[in-house]
């Protein structure tokens, strides 16, 4: 994977720090959060110790498990402004590609904001959210792929697209120049 060591490096250690630390405040054994969250301790212990890179579902699941968002695992521990995350939490295979997790509001449950940087070829795969959650799609640059298990939808740069999250879904880059898309999910 071609990524920034410094960036990648520092989403680790705030993850590692944020699971330590939640899970010590829900007094927790690793042993039980791995049950709580379907997790395996191994992946647990090297989240802790700063040494794995981990899929968003597996944080959505861990962060389910502690009682918390998302954004509460990836954010910088000593951030003052909680809405503003600002944090890259996925890096594609291709130079370019991530998802930057910008801020979160208060909804039902919550509100992410992201926005995702897509080489040609690279595809963001993603599980189904939770049932109720939904996902918004707005392109500023190139032509997205969302693919849905009955359909594929194109959304060229100005048009934005609205789908129920709650199914497996992929964006991908199927053009030959660099896609910029800004997605909100929303549960």
């Amino acid at each position: 994977m071609h990524k920034d060591p410094s960036t990648r490096a520092s989403v680790l250690q705030h993850v590692s720090l944020n699971v330590r630390r939640l899970r010590h405040a829900a007094d927790l054994s690793q042993t039980a959060l791995a049950e709580k969250s379907g997790v395996s301790r191994r992946m647990l212990v090297a989240i802790e110790a700063g040494e794995r890179n981990v899929s968003l579902a597996t944080l959505d699941r861990v962060a389910e498990a502690l009682d918390v968002v998302f954004s509460d695992l990836i954010q910088a521990p000593d951030d003052r402004d909680p809405s503003r995350i600002n944090e890259v939490a996925w890096a594609g295979t291709q130079p370019g590609s991530k998802a930057v997790l910008l801020a979160k509001a208060t909804a039902r449950h919550g509100v992410e904001l992201w926005e995702f940087s897509l080489a040609p070829g690279e595809t963001y795969t993603s599980e189904a959210d939770p049932e109720g959650w939904s996902e918004q799609v707005y392109v500023i640059e190139g032509c997205l792929s969302v693919a849905l298990p009955d359909e594929t939808r194109r959304v060229v740069a100005g048009e934005f697209f609205m789908f129920a999250g709650d199914q497996p879904h992929a964006y991908r880059n199927d053009g030959e120049v660099a896609l910029r898309f800004v997605r909100n999910v929303v549960s």
